[in-house]
């Protein structure tokens, strides 16, 4: 496309995220295509999006969590970490700050009902007990009642952020044993009940095997918001603004900026930041691009798990009389 041909011109950009487009799609007839659903289907479910850091759910997830909630889902975002090592700031202190106002507004964009931030240290959470993370996951997952989670694939290849797989393997090993009776008995003192979470919805930024793509075409402009409500660490921010004016000094005009410097920012991040997810989706050969079959202009990709029905059930159905 011409815009990356210009993206590989000699004019620096800002800020370009890198693309990750080794994924492994099933069988099309295995493969899923979740479209928009009229009225409020999920009325009473409970969703929540898990990230380590506050920019991961919107760059990844963003348009999924807003066309869920918009579905009816009550949301909760939870982060694990407390981003001290990542965005602008002149202290630790000064940074953690920023972000956890970040994580605030990317809540009120996609609608959540509430953040949790568990706060360990950026990068460091190799060093953590993952028993510790996983039994606070429980905690929530039960108090809230959590039906629905998208977060990092726990089987997700070449991840080398240590507080991406960290999370996404609590996140798995917590959702399943929610629902025992004999894990953590005090919770039930307290009033909660076993929970066991009925659909997982997972990304990746590596190589991954993708068995659902969710067209999020109406939703990409929430999504949009979402990012660029990451302002301390870089993908917000005002990186259009700054390409608009480095393009100015040179006597050049971007038209897909647009007009104002607000404007430039929006676009910035869907059309040079985002769409290269699009683009995997809508560029590459037909079979290998499902996204371009089904006639999606934007989309999300997950290695999903839902609920199933057993086969012994099955088979009682079929057979009892």
């Amino acid at each position: 496309m011409e815009r990356r041909d210009f993206l590989q011109g000699g004019i620096a950009l800002p800020f370009l995220p890198t693309s990750y487009n080794q994924r492994t799609f099933v069988p099309k007839e295995k493969l899923v295509i979740e479209h928009d659903q009229e009225g409020k289907p999920h009325t009473g479910k409970v969703l929540a999006a898990i990230q380590p850091h506050s920019d991961d759910i919107p760059i990844f997830a963003g348009g999924t969590v807003a066309k869920l909630i918009q579905e009816g889902y009550t949301g909760y975002l939870i982060r694990t970490s407390n981003d001290d090592h990542a965005g602008v700031g002149l202290t630790v202190g000064e940074v953690v700050r920023n972000n956890e106002k970040d994580h605030e507004s990317l809540a009120n964009v996609l609608g959540m009902a509430k953040t949790y931030d568990l706060g360990y240290r950026n990068h460091r959470m190799d060093n953590i007990s993952i028993v510790e993370l996983r039994a606070r996951l429980i905690f929530l997952i039960r108090l809230l009642k959590i039906d629905t989670i998208i977060s990092y694939d726990p089987w997700g290849h070449y991840e080398e952020n240590p507080d991406h797989y960290v999370t996404a393997r609590a996140v798995e090993s917590a959702r399943w044993m929610a629902g025992g009776r004999l894990d953590y008995p005090e919770h039930f003192e307290a009033g909660l009940k076993p929970h066991t979470v009925s659909e997982q919805y997972y990304f990746a930024r590596g190589p991954q095997l993708i068995n659902r793509i969710v067209d999020i075409t109406q939703h990409i402009d929430t999504k949009v918001a979402a990012n660029r409500t990451n302002v301390t660490q870089g993908p917000g921010g005002i990186n259009g603004a700054k390409l608009k004016a480095q393009l100015a000094n040179a006597g050049k005009n971007l038209e897909i900026l647009g007009k104002t410097d607000e404007e430039a920012n929006l676009n910035y991040i869907k059309h040079f930041m985002l769409d290269i997810d699009s683009e995997r989706l809508r560029g590459i050969p037909s079979d290998r691009n499902p996204g371009t079959e089904h006639g999606l202009d934007w989309a999300e990709c997950f290695y999903y798990r839902g609920p199933k029905e057993s086969k012994w059930a099955q088979y009682v159905e079929k057979h009892a009389r």
